[in-house]
């Protein structure tokens, strides 16, 4: 975990150092502007660290002024570079063209402060429009037939929700929402698939409570996401229990003889030395045959040995990028990573886009989502 720290640091103060460059030759600052800008710059690297450290002191008012305003600071942060980098491209190639072929393109080369301000702007629309989508939760609808259900159920409704990141940022107004949109579509069952909440427990004082009023006929069950661990996973536990959810950790059960579901635990928790997991396939195996399988699994990771053993798998971890363009890197790493695709197997995985937001409280193209899934005897 240090090593991955250490490694963020150093990118995101480079990423600062561009940043830095770039507003300096711009709007020209003299020494003391710059050294104003500098010091800015490096408590906005290191907001993160202050963050973690107010909220484990104490200062949780501090730690949500210093969360709002690093994290809305990194969105932008985020945006500004993508758009420049775009723009230094364009500008590298039509100088390097000019160079190869003798010719001038200097007209069509934005200047140095065009090229800082139309990110500038950019960045700026696109964190205030992705403030207000990170708070438009939608209801994904997905249907799907089968033959395993019982014969005396022709329906089954089950609601997802994943990554609601219960913390600093994403509070009692953002949960309500979530709640209320569960409330509307009347699930038989409730699954978390990980990541429910983030940062210290103890700061979440009755929200377990307003989840624990959510009482589907057939209950509630949720896994364990990387959060779960680095929150600290007794509070973790302890939250989730109160919120009326049994966590299966390398479980799997037969809900009122309807359907079965099973659980994993996140990877990171091979990290703390504290997985309970077994090998999938022997967890899947001993569930009660013909009945139709659910696999609760945060990470939209897919077991070779597993394959033909469930039919669907739920998981969520990606945000599907959350923020746009970073969706093409989490696409390359999960290929599968946001909403339904089939497996081998007649197997097939569905990805939520999570509820909440992780650092940033801003999404863009990538709408947060409670997802209901509908089962529907085919005969």
């Amino acid at each position: 975990m240090s090593i991955f720290l250490i490694f963020f640091f150093v990118v995101y103060g480079f990423v600062h150092l561009y940043a830095f460059l770039r507003t300096r030759a711009a709007l020209s600052l003299n020494f003391k502007g710059g050294a104003y800008l500098a010091a800015f710059m490096v408590v906005m690297t290191f907001s993160p660290l202050i963050v973690y450290v107010s909220e484990r002191h104490g200062f949780e008012f501090f730690a949500r002024f210093m969360s709002y305003t690093g994290y809305l600071w990194m969105g932008g942060l985020f945006l500004f570079i993508s758009a420049s980098l775009v723009i230094d491209v364009y500008r590298l190639t039509f100088r390097s063209a000019g160079l190869v072929l003798g010719r001038d393109f200097s007209s069509i080369i934005p200047s140095a402060r065009t090229s800082f301000f139309v990110p500038v702007i950019f960045s700026l629309t696109t964190a205030v429009y992705g403030y207000f989508e990170a708070k438009n939760i939608l209801t994904e609808h997905v249907t799907i037939r089968t033959s395993k259900l019982p014969d005396h159920v022709s329906r089954l409704k089950i609601v997802q929700i994943s990554d609601v990141h219960l913390g600093l940022i994403v509070r009692e107004e953002r949960l309500k929402k979530i709640i209320d949109q569960i409330k509307l579509a009347e699930p038989d069952i409730l699954v978390s698939t990980g990541d429910l909440v983030d940062g210290l427990i103890n700061r979440l004082e009755g929200l377990a409570e307003m989840l624990n009023e959510l009482n589907p006929a057939y209950g509630k069950f949720a896994i364990t996401g990387n959060h779960e661990f680095y929150a600290g996973l007794d509070q973790a536990q302890n939250f989730t229990q109160r919120a009326g959810f049994r966590i299966l950790r390398g479980e799997g059960v037969t809900v009122e003889g309807t359907i079965n579901i099973a659980g994993v635990d996140d990877p990171a928790g091979d990290i703390y030395g504290l997985s309970k997991n077994i090998p999938e396939k022997v967890l899947l195996s001993g569930l009660v045959n013909g009945r139709y399988t659910i696999l609760l699994k945060h990470r939209p990771l897919t077991d070779r040995d597993s394959a033909g053993l469930f039919d669907l798998q739920l998981s969520g971890h990606t945000h599907k990028g959350q923020i746009f363009p970073f969706s093409l890197i989490t696409r390359l790493y999960y290929p599968s990573h946001a909403g339904l695709s089939n497996l081998p197997g007649n197997s097939a995985l569905y990805v939520s886009r999570g509820a909440g937001t992780w650092g940033p409280p801003i999404r863009f193209l990538a709408p947060p989502e409670v997802t209901v899934i509908e089962l529907v005897k085919q005969y």
